[in-house]
Order: C-alpha cells, then structure tokens, then sequence
C-alpha cells in the first residue's frame, strides 16, 4: 500500500486519494461494513491499516451519499490519548480533510468548531471534521457543540475497547446513525456488560476477523522470532502471591458474576502488579542484554497490568532500575518513554531511535494503544499483562513493517508460578490457562515455533496444560 504523497487540495469533505491502493482484506472490511447497514466494529490486527481502512469507508461513504442526493456533512473520530489525535489528523489530511483537533485548551478548538458548524448548517461550508479525545468528549465543552453536529454524519471510534466504559458510552451521540468502531481486541476485560453497551451502539464485530496471522501472511506484519524467559519469584514475592491466590480464590468460590466483581478484579491486579515487577527480571534483563550491546532498535517495556491511565509506582521503579542497569551498568544508550513524555519529546525520541542516535527506548504503556515506532526491531518485555487487550496490542506494534526491517525479534519475561498447595493450584491453573493458552498462540506463530514452544513446555506440564 503506497502513501508517498500528502493530499494535493484540501477539500473538506473525504476523497480517497489517488496513490492508496487498499489490501484485499481492508476492501473486504469496507464491503461488509455497508452490508450492514452503515455500522459495525472492525476487530482487525494491530497494525493492519486501521485507520486506513476507516478514512476509506468515510470518503466511499462520502461518494455514496452524494450520488444519492443526501452528502455526508460530518465525521467524528473519537480517540483514547492525544498523540492519537495528531496521527489521525496527519492521515485525515491526506485524504483531503480539514480537521478540527478537539483537544487539550478549549480556546484553542472551541470557537474554531463553532464556526464551521455554523457554516455547515447555514450551507456555506459542505462537511466538518471534527478528532477529539475520550477525555474531551464527556466534557460539557464539547458535548455542547455536538448537539448541532449535522445529522448526517459518521463517528469513528477508535481503539473503540474504551468506550465500552459507561460514562464514556454515555456521551456517545445518539443522533449520529452512521457509526464504526475499531479495535483489535473489542472485548472488554473482566467487563462482559461494557463489551455488550459497545456492540450495541456501533454494530457487532464484521467479518472477516483480520488476526495476527493472517496480518504476517498478508506482509501487512513481519515474521518474528519469539523467545519465552521463565522468571522465578522471590522468596518475599513467593509469599506476597501465595496470600493473594488464597485470596482470589475465596472471591472465586463465593462470587456469582465474576465478569463484575471489583474486590476479584483489584485482587488480580494486585498479583499482576507484584508479577510484574518481580526482582529477578533485571538479572533475566541482564543475561539477554549482555551479547546484544552492539544491536538497536531495541524497546524495553516495563510496567505491570494497571487500569487505564495509571502507571503505579512498582512500575516506575522497574523503569528506573532498567535504565540504570543498561545505561550505567552495561553502556546501553537508552532515552525512557513514558505517559508524561510530552508530545514534542516523543517526535524527537522517535527520530533519535529510528536514526539509530539511541540504541533503545525504555517504556511504560506507549505500546498499549496507537502509538507507531515501526522502527522497533527488537523488543523485551518485561511487564506480560494477563489483560490479552494488551497482550495483543503491544505484540501487534512491534510487528510494524519498517524500511530494513525483515523480522522482529521478541524477548517475552514471564513468570512462573510458585509451587503451591493443592486448593491453590486449581485456582493457579483455571487463571493460567488463558494467560498460558495466549503465550503458546503467539509461540505457535512465531518461525522458531519448536524451540519456543518447547520453553513453555515444563510450564504446561506444571499445570496439565500440555492440550493447549
């Protein structure tokens, strides 16, 4: 798929521009999202054109409606983080779109949005754009304007998983018909009822599902080499888990409704949090690093299985010690990359890890959702969320194809379990099953497969997984 060149023109409303030359499964996607009806939710791969593929169903839209008498006045992208919102605008220009950035200080986006729903309603302007936050939308500030948005309109939701949430799907417009939602992974963790309240406002998920394989098998993915690191826990982490297991456990037994239980859910990202950040990881960090100092393109990504928008002090901690250990210890040149990393820095670190100026970035959460480093041609994870949002988010966006970039290589920290009574090992094994039946998905995948798998391997006996 060509995108060499921006859009000549800006037209306001979506053109699909001359150089995009859509995959077979993106016009698929298009074809089944107007089958039904104008709504649908597109559960495509990490880095299979997303994006993409949505402005090319607004502009097919856009000539539709227009051959019909009735043009499209309006398209709303809603997206969960701010650098979100410039990628978008980037490619939104591209197709001929004038955005209005929605975001941060309400003077600097207000009186612009104002005026061109003004335009648009007194016909002196034919369409609006219109790319905000999650964060924005539920503000008065925008929900004010969205009342006069034109009826005929399309809303984007972007890594629309979020929006599941109920305040946020609460100010969701109900006037807006025309509507799609893109995610990799649309099923809410531990939220069956937030999955159901998403699906109904923007349509159920359209076939085909694009997966991860058939992402590598399109080349819309590289090919990778995975390699499991088994970690232990310390005799105090070994403790620490064996009191929240028997914790979890008794929630387990007593609950009725596990997909809604707040004390469940607290007490498994309590354990994710202590998995996380265990101690031995940095010698598991150092013994990969230590025959890698002349490589690049190598992130590191710490942090632990927090909600939303929360990186907690373990994780910071983890970030820190990492850093230390291959800058100070083993002359590694790495930057850290982090949620308060302003947008301004991030281009530059982008530029500095691309050009090969740092060897590695340092990271909390900047894999989780949208951000793009294709560049990224090794990758060490040090934090494996048992959230398979993220699980497949994060693996997803170090496949990105890059210039150079024949195949990626993924060193994947996980921790075993400690041995522990038999009440608890059930327990162990029903949580693991998932967690483990992902790992050797991903190993299955992989070109090495035989050597990954058979890693995993003492980790399925352990627990009688060896179907899986």
């Amino acid at each position: 798929m060509s995108s060499s060149e921006p859009f000549e023109t800006l037209s306001f409303y979506p053109v699909t521009p001359d150089w995009l030359t859509l995959r077979p499964y993106q016009q698929q996607a298009i074809a089944n999202w107007f089958a039904n009806h104008g709504r649908g939710t597109l559960k495509m791969a990490t880095g299979s054109g997303k994006t993409i593929t949505a402005l090319a169903i607004a502009a097919e839209l856009y000539r539709k409606s227009v051959q019909h008498g009735q043009p499209l006045q309006g398209l709303l992208i809603v997206c969960p983080y701010r650098h979100l919102v410039t990628q978008w605008a980037a490619e939104a220009r591209r197709f001929g779109l004038q955005p209005v950035l929605a975001f941060e200080a309400v003077q600097s986006w207000q009186g612009e949005l104002q005026s061109q729903l003004l335009s648009v309603l007194s016909g002196n302007q034919s369409f609006v754009t219109v790319i905000t936050t999650n964060a924005t939308l539920i503000r008065d500030s925008l929900q004010s304007q969205l009342q006069f948005f034109p009826k005929r309109s399309l809303i984007i939701g972007d890594e629309a998983h979020n929006l599941g949430a109920t305040r946020l799907e609460a100010s969701l417009p109900q006037q807006i018909t025309l509507r799609l939602a893109l995610s990799a992974t649309p099923e809410r963790y531990f939220d069956q009822r937030g999955t159901e309240r998403l699906l109904h406002y923007f349509g159920a998920v359209l076939e085909p599902e694009f997966t991860l394989k058939a992402a590598i098998a399109a080349k819309a993915l590289v090919p990778y080499l995975y390699y499991p690191v088994l970690v232990e826990l310390t005799e105090p982490e070994t403790e620490r888990y064996e009191e929240l297991t028997s914790r979890i456990g008794r929630v387990m037994g007593r609950a009725t409704d596990l997909d809604d239980n707040e004390i469940l859910t607290a007490l498994l990202m309590q354990r994710a949090r202590l998995v996380g950040a265990a101690a031995n990881k940095l010698d598991a960090l150092r013994q990969i690093m230590a025959n890698r100092l002349q490589t690049s393109h190598t992130l590191f990504y710490c942090g632990d299985g927090s909600v939303e928008d929360q990186v907690s002090a373990d994780s910071i901690r983890q970030l820190e010690a990492a850093s230390n250990l291959l800058q100070n210890e083993l002359g590694y040149r790495v930057k850290t990359y982090t949620a308060e990393t302003s947008l301004e820095e991030r281009e530059e670190l982008r530029y500095q890890f691309t050009a090969g100026i740092v060897q590695g970035l340092v990271a909390i959460r900047c894999l989780d959702e949208g951000v793009d480093i294709p560049a990224i041609q090794t990758a060490v994870i040090l934090a494996s969320s048992s959230n398979p949002r993220q699980f497949v988010q994060r693996r997803g966006r170090i496949l990105r194809p890059s210039p150079g970039k024949e195949r990626a290589e993924l060193f994947d920290l996980i921790v075993v379990p400690p041995v522990l009574g038999r009440e608890a090992w059930n327990i162990e094994r029903n949580l693991l099953r998932k967690e483990l039946k992902r790992f050797v998905e991903f190993a299955d995948l992989a070109v090495n497969s035989g050597q990954a798998r058979k890693i995993l391997l003492p980790l399925q006996e352990k627990y009688q997984l060896l179907e899986l």
